[in-house]
């Protein structure tokens, strides 16, 4: 009896070790279908990664080979890639090779502050206008020049109130510098993100918040923010809404979140949503069209041909796409306030539309200027 279960315990100290070490064969087919599997997994990696920042599968699979391929780390590097490799097409700079470039040097000498007119002139309390663009601080080709040429164009038109989309954080320090005379109001602080100006001498801010998007693969939100102009109460929205033609039901979805958030404002408040919208008009159709106290401006003025399409890769060469796109991204929607509704959409024009001496626009999107009467 103890030959036997000597034996046995033998037997089963086999199996153990079978179990624990599989023969050849068995180890072969487990590694290759491992193999398999992770090469699986990085290609969807790829590929969201390349969706999520408009870049190709090289880039994608750069970035993330070099940050072990955790997706969250490999984004960071992406977007916080050093902006001193400037010729870099589309952002696609190597990570971890420097520090970001300081687009406030010299910045106190140069003649594109964004302070307003002169500050011995009497406001206009019947006027008031709004510039919302998207300037695209993720190419990082020329951004000084880029990044200069906005503020020059922000000191021209001097508006009441801006929105910005990707913005970077080195435009952040540069605004910061630049622009004193307006009060600067981030939706976020790293990566990119958008901000809402407001002009001291015109705006008082009352409160703001930042609403997040559930859903977003892209880290996108909502910013809004609580005003008083001429004695008007106001809310003004900004968003970049979901980029790119594959992410149309997540766009589609940020977009009913502002609309509810406009009907939701107080009726004694006018409400003003801009921003980089990424929209399709079928996306619009598709949600039944806009409630009906909320008006796209551009429909409210005629749809003023000279400023129908804010993306134009015809006209705009900054990408030098291969292809000819022309499409309405940039939109800025309105919303009266039921009493005492005393601000009215009067035009509408886009700017940035002259190239830099560096031979580049300011971004690849013009820039959206409204100009409103109030009624005092």
């Amino acid at each position: 009896m103890e030959e036997t279960a000597a034996a046995a315990e033998g037997r089963r100290e086999e199996l153990v070790q079978a179990a624990r070490d599989p023969p050849p064969a068995a180890r072969e087919e487990g590694e290759d279908e491992e193999a398999l599997h992770v090469a699986k997994r990085r290609k969807v990696l790829c590929s969201e990664f390349a969706a999520i920042t408009s870049s190709d599968v090289a880039v994608a699979r750069s970035f993330l080979a070099g940050s072990d391929w955790h997706m969250e780390r490999a984004l960071n590097a992406y977007f916080e890639s050093p902006l001193e490799t400037e010729g870099a097409a589309g952002g696609a700079a190597s990570a971890g090779s420097g520090t970001c470039i300081d687009l406030t040097a010299d910045a106190t000498t140069s003649n594109a502050g964004v302070n307003g007119a002169d500050p011995e002139q009497k406001e206009d309390d019947s006027k008031f206008s709004l510039i919302t663009w998207n300037i695209d601080g993720l190419d990082l080709g020329n951004v000084k020049e880029r990044a200069r040429g906005v503020c020059t164009y922000l000191a021209l038109y001097n508006p009441d109130v801006v929105f910005l989309q990707e913005v970077i954080p080195p435009h952040l320090c540069l605004l910061q510098m630049k622009a004193g005379s307006y009060t600067i109001i981030p939706g976020n602080i790293d990566e990119y993100f958008t901000v809402i100006m407001l002009k001291k001498s015109r705006v008082k801010l009352l409160k703001h918040e930042i609403i997040p998007f559930p859903t977003t693969a892209m880290k996108r939100n909502l910013l809004v923010v609580h005003v008083s102009i001429s004695g008007n109460e106001l809310c003004l929205m900004t968003s970049h809404l979901e980029s790119t033609k594959d992410h149309s039901k997540e766009r589609t979805k940020q977009l009913q979140i502002v609309l509810n958030r406009m009907q939701e404002e107080s009726e004694s408040t006018t409400v003003i949503f801009g921003g980089d919208t990424n929209l399709r008009d079928s996306e619009v159709a598709k949600l039944g069209d806009l409630p009906k106290n909320v008006t796209d401006i551009w429909e409210f003025l005629g749809k003023p041909q000279h400023c129908r399409y804010t993306w134009d890769t015809h006209s705009n060469t900054n990408l030098n796409a291969p292809y000819k796109c022309k499409m309405r991204f940039d939109r800025v929607y309105f919303r009266p306030a039921v009493e005492g509704g005393n601000i009215i959409p009067r035009s509408m024009d886009l700017i940035g539309l002259e190239k830099l001496d560096c031979g580049r626009f300011p971004s690849d999107h013009w820039g959206v200027l409204c100009n409103f009467d109030v009624i005092l």
